[in-house]
């Protein structure tokens, strides 16, 4: 996925005296890296630097990348040869543009960016984008900076507060960061070595910047890590809380309707966390739980710890405390030393758990990870059917489910304008795209509807009256 994102804030939180730059910040990757590119929009406003969604007026631009997709560093250079064009012609008129490379490829590469790239001016690490405005400053001095050290200090700390101008413009859903870095290893992921080890934030910070998120109008808020259930932290009873514990404070603040987090890991779902599942009514009913694969041999090349059954049993005590939980997940097909019987333990496994949604990718090596040093890779003819064959079925199951919603009569909460006058749109508890006609709704409600109808990626609805959502 690679978005355009433009970091909302007001010119009126802009320093007194500070002159008005304009930023441009394009987005790649996960929600995580959408959250890390409106951290440093709040970091830049302070620096006097407001937001355009237009590439060209920008004083600086922005590449905050993701290196989890096949040949992200290519792209990035590609995107990096353009930008060289514009700089030149922006320097020809007399006027000022520099470059900034941020987030996982920029950790990953480092000098080499500079090398290859002479217009970049700042390369910097996901773990220290904080220092973003003072490298800035140095690189307006004349220094090409790098700085992709994993930082000492809590970065978080060091981050200015949106305010609530910028929060609002962000609109009544929001990310929140409360856990980092991985300890996994799996030998086909590049996260343990471009976000480093795992590490939580503490409560305190969660939970204040979870209050202004709320007390600026944000209804639902969705708790993001590379393994969100890996969350740990002193809680105020002197014991170690974990996600689940987390879940319930949140779900107590007031204003916060909703609570979803992402990305989960099978060895970090405990009883706490599908107790929370069962009893609030603010954590919406769906869970991303990757598995990769449904071999237990393919499994264990993968280092993922733990076997097709056990994630089978780990879906059935989920479902037990909550029956009209969605399920998603991740999948690589075509991983070094895949058969076709392990194939087929895969399409076996998707059977049996029967996703809500999912997402599946044909595997494809990551240089330094111990994935791309095994024997026996799969030919790519073979992965691409392999994946095909995939898809079709994972399709065919979003399809079942969309269609088992209509007639239900579901909470929306509305969060953007729709294409027809009146119309308006916004997410199902389980994170389905919905239109209906709601000409005396507006943005930030959350208003019971009646599914009436699917569409090839969304479903359609009508209001209720007096009717109560299930």
């Amino acid at each position: 996925m690679s978005t355009d994102t433009v970091i909302p804030t007001s010119p009126a939180e802009n320093p007194a005296g500070a002159p008005t730059r304009k930023v441009f910040i394009k987005t790649y990757g996960c929600q995580m890296n959408v959250y890390d590119s409106a951290r440093m929009g709040d970091a830049l406003a302070s620096e006097g630097y407001v937001p355009t969604e237009e590439m060209g007026e920008a004083d600086l631009i922005l590449l905050n990348t993701c290196h989890i997709r096949e040949k992200a560093a290519d792209k990035v250079y590609s995107a990096l040869g353009r930008l060289r064009d514009m700089k030149k012609a922006r320097n020809a008129e007399g006027q000022e543009l520099m470059i900034g490379v941020a987030g996982c490829v920029a950790q990953a590469e480092g000098e080499e960016i500079l090398r290859r790239e002479p217009s970049v001016d700042v390369v910097i690490g996901p773990q220290t984008y904080h220092r973003l405005p003072d490298a800035l400053r140095r690189a307006r001095q004349g220094d090409r900076v790098v700085d992709t050290d994993y930082a000492v200090e809590d970065k978080f700390e060091h981050l200015p507060a949106a305010g609530k101008a910028s929060i609002r413009a962000r609109g009544v859903t929001a990310f929140l960061t409360v856990q980092e870095g991985c300890d996994k290893f799996c030998t086909f992921c590049v996260v343990p070595y471009t976000r480093g080890a795992e590490v939580s934030r503490p409560l305190r910070q969660i939970l204040d910047e979870a209050a202004r998120l709320a007390d600026s109008g944000v209804r639902e808020i969705t708790l993001l890590g590379q393994n969100v259930n890996a969350w740990r932290a002193e809680g105020p009873d002197g014991r170690t809380w974990g996600l689940g514990d987390l879940l319930y404070r949140l779900a107590e603040i007031p204003g916060l309707a909703r609570l979803r987090y992402t990305t989960s890991h099978p060895r970090d779902m405990d009883d706490r966390l599908i107790e929370a599942h069962r009893d609030l009514r603010a954590l919406m009913p769906y869970l991303h739980l990757p598995v990769q694969a449904g071999s237990d041999r393919i499994l264990k090349a993968m280092n993922r710890r733990h076997t097709a059954a056990e994630y089978l049993q780990l879906i059935e005590r989920i479902r037990a405390a909550k029956p009209d939980i969605a399920m998603s997940g991740d999948f690589i097909v075509g991983f070094p030393g895949e058969t076709d019987s392990d194939f087929e333990e895969t399409l076996q496994l998707v059977e049996a758990v029967n996703y809500a949604q999912a997402y599946s990718f044909k595997y494809s090596t990551r240089p330094g990870t111990p994935g791309a040093d095994l024997p026996d890779h799969v030919p790519e003819e073979v992965k691409v059917e392999r994946l095909e064959r995939l898809q079709s079925l994972l399709l065919k199951q979003q399809a079942e489910f969309a269609k088992s919603c209509v007639g239900k009569v579901v909470d929306l909460l509305l969060e953007k304008p729709g294409r027809m006058p009146g119309q308006l749109i916004g997410r199902s508890p389980w994170l389905q795209s919905v239109n209906v006609d709601a000409k005396t709704s507006q943005i930030g409600d959350i208003i019971p509807v009646r599914i009436i109808g699917t569409g090839p990626n969304s479903l359609f609805a009508e209001p209720t009256q007096g009717l109560v959502a299930v």
